[in-house]
């Protein structure tokens, strides 16, 4: 079957696979694309963007992933939590002669939300999507990391600053995905490894300096062989704490790092899988960042093992079953349909957003141990079953039509519009970047930065170059970032260092950062592929790579001639990556 997308407009494809999946678990076959899909899922996760608002419960300052400006209420944790109000206290009377999902609307608005995704932290206010965060400042979408600061996607990790998608690290800064890492600065996509700067796709490493593809190698430089005594002189020609010295070097190893190949998908141990970022994988197709899934399609960010049987299910996991366009559940749920931030075994839910420890709940708002509801109103099990077909074909018969003139019956996900956040604020910007013009032409929700009264005290180019030079004083300064919020990635203009930051850089040498927060946790990110995947050949030409970058080292099972493989890789064509197949990558790797 072909549809062309209510969104984009584009054809796309429905497989005998995708229709025998969406028979058996009775909805009908999506009338969105599988990206436009994904992308309006993610429009209900902000992940990194906190403000100070009231509490809508008594009034207090309280820090939320919600802004002040919305109509939603909002309560503190431990209020959103406690018994000190039920959710069924909302509850509506089903209305015929109007739209279901008009109904869900008006019930999100009206029950409380809760502040912020966090449970058991220490000490760590300003975090979101957390868990057992500990002495943590600005770190998000992470479990069990202490003493760590300006992070996302941080696991079991301690004493790291400004890193991405790490997990069991420590006292790692600048990285992007490492894995049981130490003393890893500035440096990406490395596992095992121990004082290393600079380098790429490195596994079991020490002590390596602007390297890349090594295995269990030590004291190397530019991936030159050195003797330990020879690559600790040659070191001290390094001036790691300057930042002059740092910007110079990225600009060197970035060129580097793209002339010499990569796999065309990262991940390993994995069986009939497509996508990028999966790991531990059996016939997971058409997915992204995936960890112990098996038959998953259209899934993002599934990180927490094990998932199976779902279709467009984004973000979080563990131990999930037969999830349809949901976004951010977990914790031994099944068969969720059309829903958003419900989890702990949830079961038999549809239409419902922020649910705890439910049953068959259809259309329901911020239930906690609820069972057989609609929204948000109590019915017997008999009552329940009786209702839910019905509401399912008024649904179909009278549609939800957005502002700009989408469909919604009965089998799509929530529209945008009910999103609390705004599209520059959601994860979908980091996957589809929009501009603010694209986004408000779009129907979607847009946040402008707010005026603030703050006076910046110093320039980023007034600051010290060495660390050895940064005062005490310095902590007393509103700092300019150098993108000055012309950028489009939620710039704060200003920013300040904290005391336990500044210890961090004097400790290890690191010279102070010229960005706020936001834009470099943006610029890590830019290393990240997205959804997209492309058909591509193998980049190797025989001997060397396709654009002449890279010479092989070993000869290769197609000799001279071009290799032939094909596969589908999140690698656009348009990037600088040096693209080959299995077999070609694994016998350049030494």
């Amino acid at each position: 079957m072909t549809r062309e997308c209510q969104n984009c407009k584009e054809h796309f494809e429905i497989t005998d696979d995708d229709l025998a999946f969406y028979s058996k678990i009775k909805v009908p076959p999506p009338t969105w694309c599988w990206l436009c899909r994904a992308q309006r899922r993610l429009l209900f996760r902000n992940e990194r963007y906190l403000y100070k608002r009231k509490s809508s419960f008594n009034g207090g300052e309280i820090f939320s992933t919600y802004a002040s400006d919305i109509p939603h209420k909002v309560y503190e944790n431990p209020v959103w939590y406690s018994d000190k109000w039920d959710a069924i206290e909302y509850a509506k009377e089903i209305d015929f002669s109007r739209p279901f999902l008009t109904q869900v609307k008006e019930l999100i608005v009206e029950v409380p939300l809760i502040a912020r995704a966090v449970v058991n932290d220490v000490n760590s206010d300003y975090t979101n999507n957390a868990t057992g965060p500990r002495n943590s400042y600005l770190i998000f979408n992470t479990t069990n990391t202490e003493d760590s600061m300006y992070s996302n996607g941080i696991d079991f990790s301690k004493d790291c600053v400004d890193v991405s998608h790490v997990s069991k690290c420590e006292l790692c800064y600048m990285g992007f995905w490492l894995v049981r890492c130490n003393r890893a600065f500035y440096s990406s996509k490395c596992e095992d490894c121990t004082d290393i700067y600079f380098s790429k796709n490195l596994r079991g490493c020490n002590n390596c300096f602007g390297c890349v593809n090594l295995r269990g190698k030590s004291y190397y430089i530019f991936n030159k062989s050195y003797t330990k005594e020879a690559y600790i002189e040659k070191k001290k020609e390094f001036d790691l704490g300057s930042f002059a010295f740092v910007k110079h070097m990225l600009e060197k190893v970035r060129e580097l790092w793209v002339s010499y190949p990569g796999d065309y998908i990262d991940g390993v141990k994995n069986v009939d899988v497509t996508g990028n970022y999966i790991f531990n994988s059996k016939n997971v197709k058409n997915s992204y960042l995936v960890v112990e899934g098996e038959d998953l399609k259209y899934c993002q960010y599934l990180q927490t093992p094990a998932n199976k049987s779902c279709y467009d299910f984004s973000i979080w996991g563990n131990g999930n079953a037969f999830h349809y366009e949901v976004a951010q559940s977990g914790n031994g749920s099944n068969n969720l349909k059309f829903c958003a931030s419900s989890w702990t075994n949830v079961r038999d839910l549809e239409y419902c957003l922020f649910c705890q420890s439910c049953a068959d709940l259809f259309g329901c708002v911020g239930m906690r141990n609820k069972q057989f509801c609609i929204l948000n109103k109590q019915y017997t099990k008999e009552e329940y079953e009786a209702l839910v077909p019905r509401i399912i074909q008024h649904m179909t018969d009278m549609p939800y039509k957005d502002s700009v003139g989408r469909v919604y019956a009965y089998g799509e996900f929530f529209p945008s519009e009910f999103s609390p956040f705004a599209y520059n604020e959601s994860v979908a910007q980091d996957q589809i970047p929009l501009t603010r013009e694209e986004a408000i032409a779009k129907g979607y929700k847009w946040r402008d930065p707010v005026e603030s009264d703050i006076v910046i005290t110093k320039k980023a180019e007034d600051l010290p170059d060495h660390i050895r030079d940064a005062k005490d004083g310095l902590l007393e300064d509103f700092i300019e970032c150098e993108h000055k919020a012309e950028c489009n990635d939620q710039c704060t203009k200003a920013f300040r260092l904290i005391p336990q930051e500044l210890v961090f850089y004097r400790n290890l040498q690191i010279p102070l950062p010229r960005l706020c927060p936001r834009c470099r946790t943006a610029d890590r990110l830019q290393q990240r592929t997205r959804f997209t995947l492309f058909k591509r050949h193998c980049t190797c030409s025989g001997i060397r790579s396709e654009n002449g970058k890279y010479q092989n080292t070993v000869s290769h099972s197609h000799g001279s001639n071009p290799c032939p493989n094909e596969f589908e890789t999140s690698y656009a064509p348009d990037r600088p990556e040096i693209v080959y197949c299995e077999q070609c990558y694994q016998a350049e790797v030494i």
